[in-house]
């Protein structure tokens, strides 16, 4: 009935619920650079460049493969960055972000490129260094890309994000295993299966409760177990991995926790069989084997921090879909979510790329007395993704959330601002920071250890200058956003925009 697509197919589920294969392995170059070590007076921090302009689209080029989405083809190093304005001094660690980074410039999806580490060592005031490096994972090493053999385990790219935990800094593509980077050149130490415990796949997003230092993550597969819940403890050693019973095998990227909570969302972008054939046989074709299912339904589960699958509590609610999430916390008998809402995801009759359609910032509301959900829609105007917030209010009530917004573009996902959003009052204070430079993700930093409110701290985020090609870490002070960086770190080469970076402090 499938033809020569029935063995892959089976090759594909039964690699998707295992430890899977190494391959091959290959060596990689890096080409060195350096720049002079420069301070600048804060006043030539640029807040915007003129004139305006845009890079053009061109119609015959997928979006995520040009522009500064395009992926960067060289592995490079420098010293002794310049620095516009100053840096603050309690920053002194290594900030690393992963992204999707195709090394023949041809991936098929955005999501599916090689990836890429990007880090850059802080010291007390200086930019000690900058190195890019390929994660070394086994399909990298082996010179193959996505699709040309059956995700899982080793074998994923490994391209969302970072993850500092237990003394480790680990990358995670989702779909597979992490890798394990050296802190000192970002190299790659090898896969990390938690000692053999994990034998599915690992988020992107896991969550660190800042009250224990314990790790709470999941993955989720293509087959049995289509769900699975794991604690880590703050070691980094595996102490809790359970299945989740959910009907049907739906993507699902982000979760949150709150201090006695593990807060699931399973949506209807659904895992489609026949589209995985599709895939299979030529990935280019239909690369994304999902698709959007309203008729699926669409619950949050609230179920134990601790564990205890059999005790999770259901809650059904509009279809839609969420990739991120601001944060979750519970008050009495209410389990409070904020995410970054969209209508639709993968939908044929989507507005958007990607078959996304109207993005809007959403409050969560589960009542585990009644067992009732409400939404509240607290913004639909740039309401912002990528979000960040203080790693001290994981899990308890937060004021303050750090967003990435967009602006309209039908050709592209234009990134734009830098957004703070006031979870009291709604009220937002926002950094534009031109009208040809595009800020990325805000990932906040704790700044004095004595200030415990959730803007005492910093935000890290690479901009990219169409104008003039050039990438900055802009560094803001989160208590006055709309003042604009007071540092940038220039990087001796374009850093594309990329998906999720974590901070690794100095102990």
């Amino acid at each position: 009935m499938f033809g020569a697509g029935t063995a892959s197919v089976a090759a594909f589920l039964a690699a998707c619920s295992s430890d899977g294969t190494a391959g091959p392995a290959a060596s990689t170059t890096s080409s060195p650079t350096t720049l002079p070590s420069t301070t600048l007076p804060a006043s030539t921090i640029p807040t915007s460049t003129a004139p305006g302009s845009t890079l053009p689209t061109d119609p015959t080029v997928p979006w995520w493969l040009q522009g500064n989405y395009a992926p960067v083809l060289k592995e490079v190093e420098a010293a002794d960055l310049v620095v516009r304005g100053a840096l603050p001094p309690e920053l002194t660690g290594l900030y690393a972000k992963n992204g999707s980074n195709p090394p023949k410039a041809d991936s098929p999806h955005w999501f599916f490129g090689d990836g890429m580490v990007h880090g850059l060592r802080l010291d007390a005031g200086k930019a000690s260094w900058y190195r890019n490096r390929y994660v070394g994972t086994q399909p990298h090493l082996a010179g193959v890309g996505f699709g040309e053999g059956a995700p899982g385990g080793e074998g994923n790219q490994s391209n969302v994000s970072t993850i500092w935990h237990g003394g480790r800094l680990l990358t995670s593509g989702e779909v597979g295993f992490p890798y394990e980077l050296s802190t000192t050149d970002i190299s790659t130490k090898g896969v990390f299966d938690f000692d053999g415990k994990l034998k599915t796949s690992f988020t992107a997003h896991p969550k660190i409760d800042p009250r224990t230092g314990k790790m709470h993550a999941f993955g989720y597969g293509f087959a049995d177990p289509l769900l699975s819940y794991y604690i880590i403890e703050p070691d980094g050693t595996m102490s809790h991995n359970e299945p989740v019973s959910i009907p049907t095998s739906t993507m699902i990227h982000d979760f949150q926790i709150t201090d006695t909570d593990a807060v699931f969302w399973d949506l209807p972008v659904v895992f489609d069989l026949d589209m995985a054939i599709v895939w299979i046989n030529d990935p280019a074709n239909n690369p994304l084997p999902y698709t959007w299912r309203p008729e699926a339904g669409a619950r949050i589960g609230v179920m134990p921090l601790a564990g205890g699958a059999d005790k999770i509590q259901w809650f059904d609610i509009d279809p839609c879909y969420v990739f991120h999430s601001v944060n979750a916390f519970r008050k009495g008998d209410e389990v409070i979510v904020d995410v970054c809402r969209l209508d639709s995801m993968f939908s044929k009759d989507g507005e958007g790329i990607g078959g996304g359609s109207d993005p809007s910032l959403v409050r969560w509301t589960a009542n585990t007395a009644t067992g009732k959900a409400t939404q509240e829609v607290l913004n639909a105007e740039n309401s912002g993704d990528l979000p960040s917030r203080d790693p001290r209010r994981v899990g308890i009530e937060h004021r303050f959330g750090y967003l990435t917004g967009t602006r309209p573009n039908p050709d592209t996902v234009e990134l734009g601002d830098i957004i703070k959003h006031d979870f009291t009052n709604g009220s937002r204070d926002v950094w534009n920071p031109g009208p040809t430079r595009h800020a990325t993700e805000p990932l906040f930093i704790p700044g004095d250890p004595g200030d415990s409110a959730d803007d005492a701290g910093w935000l890290l985020s690479f901009v990219h200058d169409d104008a003039v090609n050039e990438t900055v870490l802009a560094v803001l002070d989160a208590t006055a956003v709309s003042k604009g960086p007071v540092a940038e770190v220039v990087m001796p080469q374009r850093v594309p925009y990329g998906f999720h970076g974590t901070w690794a402090a100095d102990a």
